[in-house]
């Protein structure tokens, strides 16, 4: 047996043999992590794109682009608009103001407000069309009533027509007139509504309400023009006009402003128009006056012939000029007066033709030897409205036939022998033929340019008319297509 001493002690490990499997260890794991970085190399390098997967990538890239909706071009102003809107002389009695109420855009005005002194009347011109909007039929029920004595107010909405609204629509209207006439501190029964915009969508009383207040305080005689902004719709740019007329001595002013350029056909035109004067008139005798000017003016014109639910002309007068009032029609003041308002009115209404939704040519129609001065303006409505004659405008194209087709579609009466048409002062036919001595080489020229006279003499009376139009282009199809998007 052996003793406790002769046994062997545990083998030790030696300090050499720990090192080499701390080494060793060492070893494997840095194998690992090569192992792991050729797999992530060898991925990469399979997935690296070549010429073919590239030119893959790129061509779902370009499909994926044309199927999402494109971002939309907002218009240009139109090629035919004045230089610059028209510096508006101040209105005796007349103060305008406009904001931001989120109608339905973004980041411009679109409320205005027009406060008239005491003293001042207001006669108004609408559309006839059987689904006129709400606040038109308010406005209609003020010019059929004798509004209270004291200020008068306009108040205009763009974005929103309040026109097939239903009940809500009249609601709509009272609560408005209501909260405005509060602010001003006058009868609801002496403010006056328009709207324009989309058809058939509840007007947000709630932030016309809550700028009253900033409408109210920013009222200013000199802000005309930002009123006359705060109402465009589709406009590429704000329209204004101004007149003065001396009556007995006594210098009278007369300005306003419109908007309007697609759903424009004659039948108080479609529009909304607000002209004002500081001509003492009564206001039957403002009414007497406005309804020849707005028949020479502004149903004198169309663009696509289409009649507005909305249409709506007012012109207010607040008496201030030093003069006399003009009681009624009869007054030799009155005609002057008619004139000076009839200017202004036609200035805006050729104004808003020249803005017609995507126009390239303003065409002045001229009809003369028509049976009636009433057939004379169908004719050339008819003329003025037909698709065919305005896209040719539009390609430049001197498609007199087209013309001699929208005379005889009128209805009116014509004589194909004596019938006659120019354009500007190009004879183009004649005698029931082409003109011997018209060129369509002449013709191709002439309707290059942006601003055409089409003339025709029907042969059979002394009837004459002037209609103003526009050309037909694609640009109209894309501002329409796309309204309520």
């Amino acid at each position: 047996m052996s003793s406790k001493t002769d046994a062997k002690p545990p083998k030790q490990k030696s300090k050499s043999n720990k090192k080499g499997a701390a080494a060793l260890a060492a070893l494997v794991e840095r194998i690992g992590a090569l192992d792991e970085k050729i797999d992530l190399l060898t991925a990469a390098f399979a997935a690296r794109p070549t010429a073919a997967t590239t030119a893959a990538q790129a061509a779902a890239a370009a499909a994926a682009a044309a199927a999402a909706p494109a971002k939309k071009a907002k218009p240009g102003v139109s090629p035919l608009a004045p230089p610059a809107f028209a510096a508006l002389p101040v209105i005796d009695g007349a103060r305008f103001s406009a904001v931001e109420a989120g109608v339905r855009y973004a980041n411009r005005k679109d409320v205005m407000l027009v406060e008239l002194c005491a003293g001042s009347v207001v006669a108004g011109s609408f559309t006839r069309s059987t689904t006129r909007a709400a606040p038109v039929l308010w406005c209609e029920e003020r010019r059929a009533a004798d509004a209270p004595a004291g200020p008068q107010a306009i108040l205009v909405n763009s974005g929103n027509a309040n026109a097939f609204t239903g009940a809500n629509g009249r609601q709509a209207v009272e609560f408005v007139a209501s909260s405005a006439g509060q602010a001003l501190g006058i009868p609801a029964q002496n403010v006056w509504l328009a709207s324009t915009g989309v058809i058939g969508e509840p007007l947000p009383t709630d932030r016309i309400y809550e700028k009253l207040g900033d409408l109210v305080n920013g009222l200013s005689e000199a802000r005309a023009e930002d009123a006359a902004r705060a109402i465009m719709t589709t406009d590429t740019f704000a329209k204004g006009a101004s007149a003065t007329v001396h009556l007995d001595g006594v210098a009278v002013t007369v300005a306003g402003f419109a908007k309007g350029s697609g759903m424009i056909a004659p039948d108080m035109a479609t529009m909304l128009g607000f002209v004002f004067t500081d001509a003492a008139i009564s206001r039957h005798a403002l009414q007497a006056l406005l309804a020849g000017a707005v028949d020479r003016s502004f149903n004198a014109i169309t663009v696509d012939g289409d009649t507005s639910t909305s249409d709506t002309i007012l012109v207010g007068a607040t008496g201030r000029a030093p003069m006399a009032m003009i009681e009624d029609a009869g007054d030799p003041r009155h005609a002057a007066l008619a004139a000076a308002i009839e200017a202004v009115l036609l200035d805006l209404a050729q104004q808003v033709v020249r803005d017609g939704e995507g126009a390239s040519k303003f065409a002045r129609i001229e009809i003369t030897g028509a049976a009636t001065d009433g057939a004379a303006r169908k004719v050339g409505l008819a003329i003025g409205n037909s698709p065919l004659v305005k896209t040719a405008l539009a390609g430049e194209d001197p498609n007199w036939g087209r013309i001699v087709a929208a005379v005889g579609k009128s209805g009116e009466a014509a004589d194909r022998d004596r019938l006659s048409i120019r354009f500007g002062d190009i004879q183009v036919a004649e005698h029931g033929w082409i003109s011997p001595s018209y060129s369509e080489a002449a013709g191709a020229e002439y309707m290059k340019n942006a601003e055409l006279t089409i003339a025709v003499d029907l042969g059979v009376g002394s009837g004459a008319a002037v209609v103003w139009t526009c050309d037909l282009t694609h640009g109209y199809i894309s501002i329409n297509a796309d309204y309520r998007s």
